[in-house]
This record gives structure tokens, sequence and C-alpha cells, in this order.
């Protein structure tokens, strides 16, 4: 990504947020055969014991033949996860700002996938689907018929990431005056073409933090 400074995001705490948030992801691989790209959702996994409680831990699956494509296990891969992002149009600045910019919630992860045994991919496919079933009046899960989603979770390889590093950016307008602000807020919880009422709930979020840690430092 950009080198932005200012726009940088280190909480790994807020890195889990985006994920849990915002777990379709694309895993990006560069092998012998050139630059491969896929998309899977991700879940978040608490590190083992003993491990760095900071530890960002990656689970998911790749439907075969994937996992060839991709070289998993032999080489670092990254894996972007891209939260709400949106146009902010300069007609929600004043009149001699009228450059547009796009905002936007995204986070780099890099690590060297651990292909799954048959029996972690299951139970992973498990949660993924209990994670996302868990919303639903009914929800339903693997248990409905075992030996059926055994046999086709055969045809999918189920991988760990340990995430050895991360560049996350939140560029959320925080270059730009209060007034501003509230003015693209309020464009994007508008009725108009660029309307995002998640990223101006991001915005927003960031800016209440930033407003926290400035109060905590006045009051030191």
């Amino acid at each position: 990504m950009r080198h932005t400074p200012h726009f940088l995001m280190t909480d790994v705490d807020e890195v889990r947020r985006l994920v849990r948030g915002n777990p379709w992801a694309t895993i990006v691989s560069h092998t012998d055969a050139g630059i491969v790209a896929s998309h899977y959702p991700f879940l978040l996994e608490e590190p083992a014991p003993g491990e760095d409680p900071d530890q960002l831990v990656l689970v998911s699956h790749v439907g075969r033949p994937d996992e060839v494509a991709h070289e998993l296990g032999q080489h670092e891969v990254l894996v972007i996860v891209q939260g709400p992002h949106g146009y902010v149009s300069p007609a929600w600045y004043p009149a001699d700002q009228f450059v547009p910019t796009w905002n936007h919630v995204t986070a780099h992860l890099w690590g060297t996938p651990e292909i799954l045994s048959d029996d972690e991919n299951f139970r992973v496919l498990g949660e993924l689907v209990d994670h996302f079933e868990r919303v639903m009046p009914d929800p339903v899960s693997l248990d409905v018929d075992e030996d059926t989603a055994r046999r086709m979770a055969k045809g999918t390889v189920g991988i760990r990431i340990r995430v050895t590093r991360f560049d996350a950016r939140a560029k959320l307008s925080q270059n730009k005056a209060p007034g501003v602000v509230d003015d693209i807020v309020a464009g994007l919880r508008g009725d108009g073409p660029y309307a995002s009422p998640a990223l101006a709930d991001e915005i927003e979020r960031v800016r209440s933090a930033a407003g926290d840690d400035q109060g905590g430092r006045e009051a030191e």
C-alpha cells in the first residue's frame, strides 16, 4: 500500500476487528507459474497455549486444486482484508478544496500457510458454517449429515496462517478539519450515489477514539 504513516493502523486488536467484520479475503501467492489470487472466507483463531497472545492466526480452506495452484505451504502468501471503503466527493468539502479521495480500511497480512489434517479441516469448516449461520432464525450445522459433509470436505484443503507481519491503513479523512469531516459523514449517510453508512460509521468511530486519546493526554 501507499506509504501514508498518518493513516497507519498498528493496533493488533483493530486488525482483529477488521478481519472479524470482513471475513471475505483475497489470498495472493507468488508461485513458480506466476502470481495467483483466490478469494475465501477467513476466521480468526486464538493463539495456541504458550504463543504470543497478540499473534494473529487465520484459518480457512481452499477448494482443490487451489492448494496446488498457490503452492500452499511452500512459501509466504499475502492475505488482503478490505473493510468499508468509498468515494469521498469534493462536494462535501469547502469550495477551495476540489480534489476528491477514496477512504478505506484495509489490511495486508503475510504468513506461510500450514496445511491442516483432514480432521482439523473438517473442524474449521464446521466453525465457518456455525459462524455465519448463527444469525439465521434456524441455524444449519454440518452435524445435520456429518457423513455427507465429510465426503464433501474431501474437496477442500484447510489452512492455518500465523501472521508474521501486517501492514494496515485506516484512511478516514483524519487530515480534514472537524467541520469538513461532519459534512463528509453527512454525505455518506445521505441518499446520494456515494452513500455508505458503514464508511461513515468507521469515520465516526476513529474520530471518537482520537478524541478519547486526546482527552486522556490532556488529563495526564
